[in-house]
């Protein structure tokens, strides 16, 4: 039961991670149609930044300027890059964020290297919240959860409760009649994707400390952040919330889980080969759940998408 609750709060934290990097992707996408590839980019500039601000000013001023600088670099490649590609269509646009994508990642290498930054949390969450049996939660987990929900509650109120809201909504289906009503859509785009940017940043300000400050730590969530949204539905913050939730709980468990395949075989009726020199017949009995846990979200995508092309909670088809 101990290890339940442990991997129900793992999972917590790392879903809300996901989330946090899903809720400004789900906005950009839904609104724009630009599949940005170098979203994740955004999100390792997030955790570089800080760890530099934190050398001088520690960790605090770190994730207050860090998110801002990155917010705006985002709303700059919107204004002087995006929307010139964009009247080219779709696949301009994907080459163009790829390529800063790779920009990006060459450009941390170049300042920082390609070693680990030695990025810590702060002092002052540096001990454990409570305990679970034999297993401590840190206090910067429950920060991060904590974090993570006030963010998701910020967004939602906004997006629902205030006039920029209703106006950023209002463009994301019906451009052409927001801008007859005399607002700047251009504008609004530039500050959603400046806006989504920045919570990319946030995420990895936050995700740092805990995941590590490398290159390589775009990559590792790059993918599944595309995933996250297809499985939620386009432009829904509640299916980015959802989904990230769900993959996190996923994943966890199925990486703490002890569930060899063998058994099911067994069960079925089938017997183990006594000759196990062919590497497939090798490979299926000794598959566990592990294993195959970093490809459960794609599984989950595909299922999602034939039962429901929208998405769990999407208004339109992905």
């Amino acid at each position: 039961m101990d290890l339940i609750l442990v991997n129900i709060i793992d999972g917590l934290v790392y879903g809300l991670l996901l989330f946090m990097l899903s809720a400004g992707l789900t906005l950009i996408f839904s609104m724009m149609g630009v599949l940005n590839f170098a979203h994740a980019s955004f999100y390792m500039l997030g955790a570089y930044f800080a760890y530099q601000i934190s050398q001088t000013m520690g960790f605090w001023p770190g994730l207050l300027i860090a998110p801002l600088v990155v917010g705006v670099m985002g709303a700059l490649v919107e204004r002087y890059g995006l929307r010139r590609v964009h009247q080219y269509g779709h696949v301009p646009e994907l080459i163009f964020t790829f390529g800063l994508a790779l920009l990006i990642e060459e450009l941390v290498q170049f300042f920082w290297g390609t070693n680990q930054m030695a990025y810590e949390t702060p002092e002052i969450l540096q001990f454990a919240a409570f305990s679970i049996g034999a297993n401590s939660v840190s206090a910067y987990k429950v920060f991060m959860i904590f974090a993570s929900i006030s963010i998701f509650l910020a967004l939602l109120y906004v997006l629902t409760r205030t006039r920029v809201g209703m106006v950023i909504q209002a463009a994301l289906s019906y451009p052409k009649t927001v801008e007859a009503l005399g607002h700047n859509v251009p504008l609004v785009f530039m500050g959603v994707f400046g806006v989504g940017t920045a919570l990319a940043g946030v995420a990895g300000v936050i995700a740092g400390p805990q995941l590590g400050t490398f290159p390589g730590m775009a990559i590792l969530l790059g993918s599944i952040v595309f995933v996250t949204i297809v499985i939620g539905g386009l432009g829904s913050l509640w299916g980015a919330l959802l989904a990230s939730l769900l993959i996190g709980w996923l994943t966890t468990f199925a990486a703490a889980s002890s569930f060899e395949f063998a058994d099911i075989l067994l069960a079925l009726g089938m017997e183990r080969p006594a000759d196990m020199d062919d590497s497939i017949l090798r490979d299926l009995w000794t598959l566990t759940l592990p294993q195959i846990g970093p490809i459960l979200p794609y599984m989950l995508m595909v299922l999602i998408l034939v039962v429901r092309p929208h998405g769990l909670m999407g208004k339109r088809g992905v």
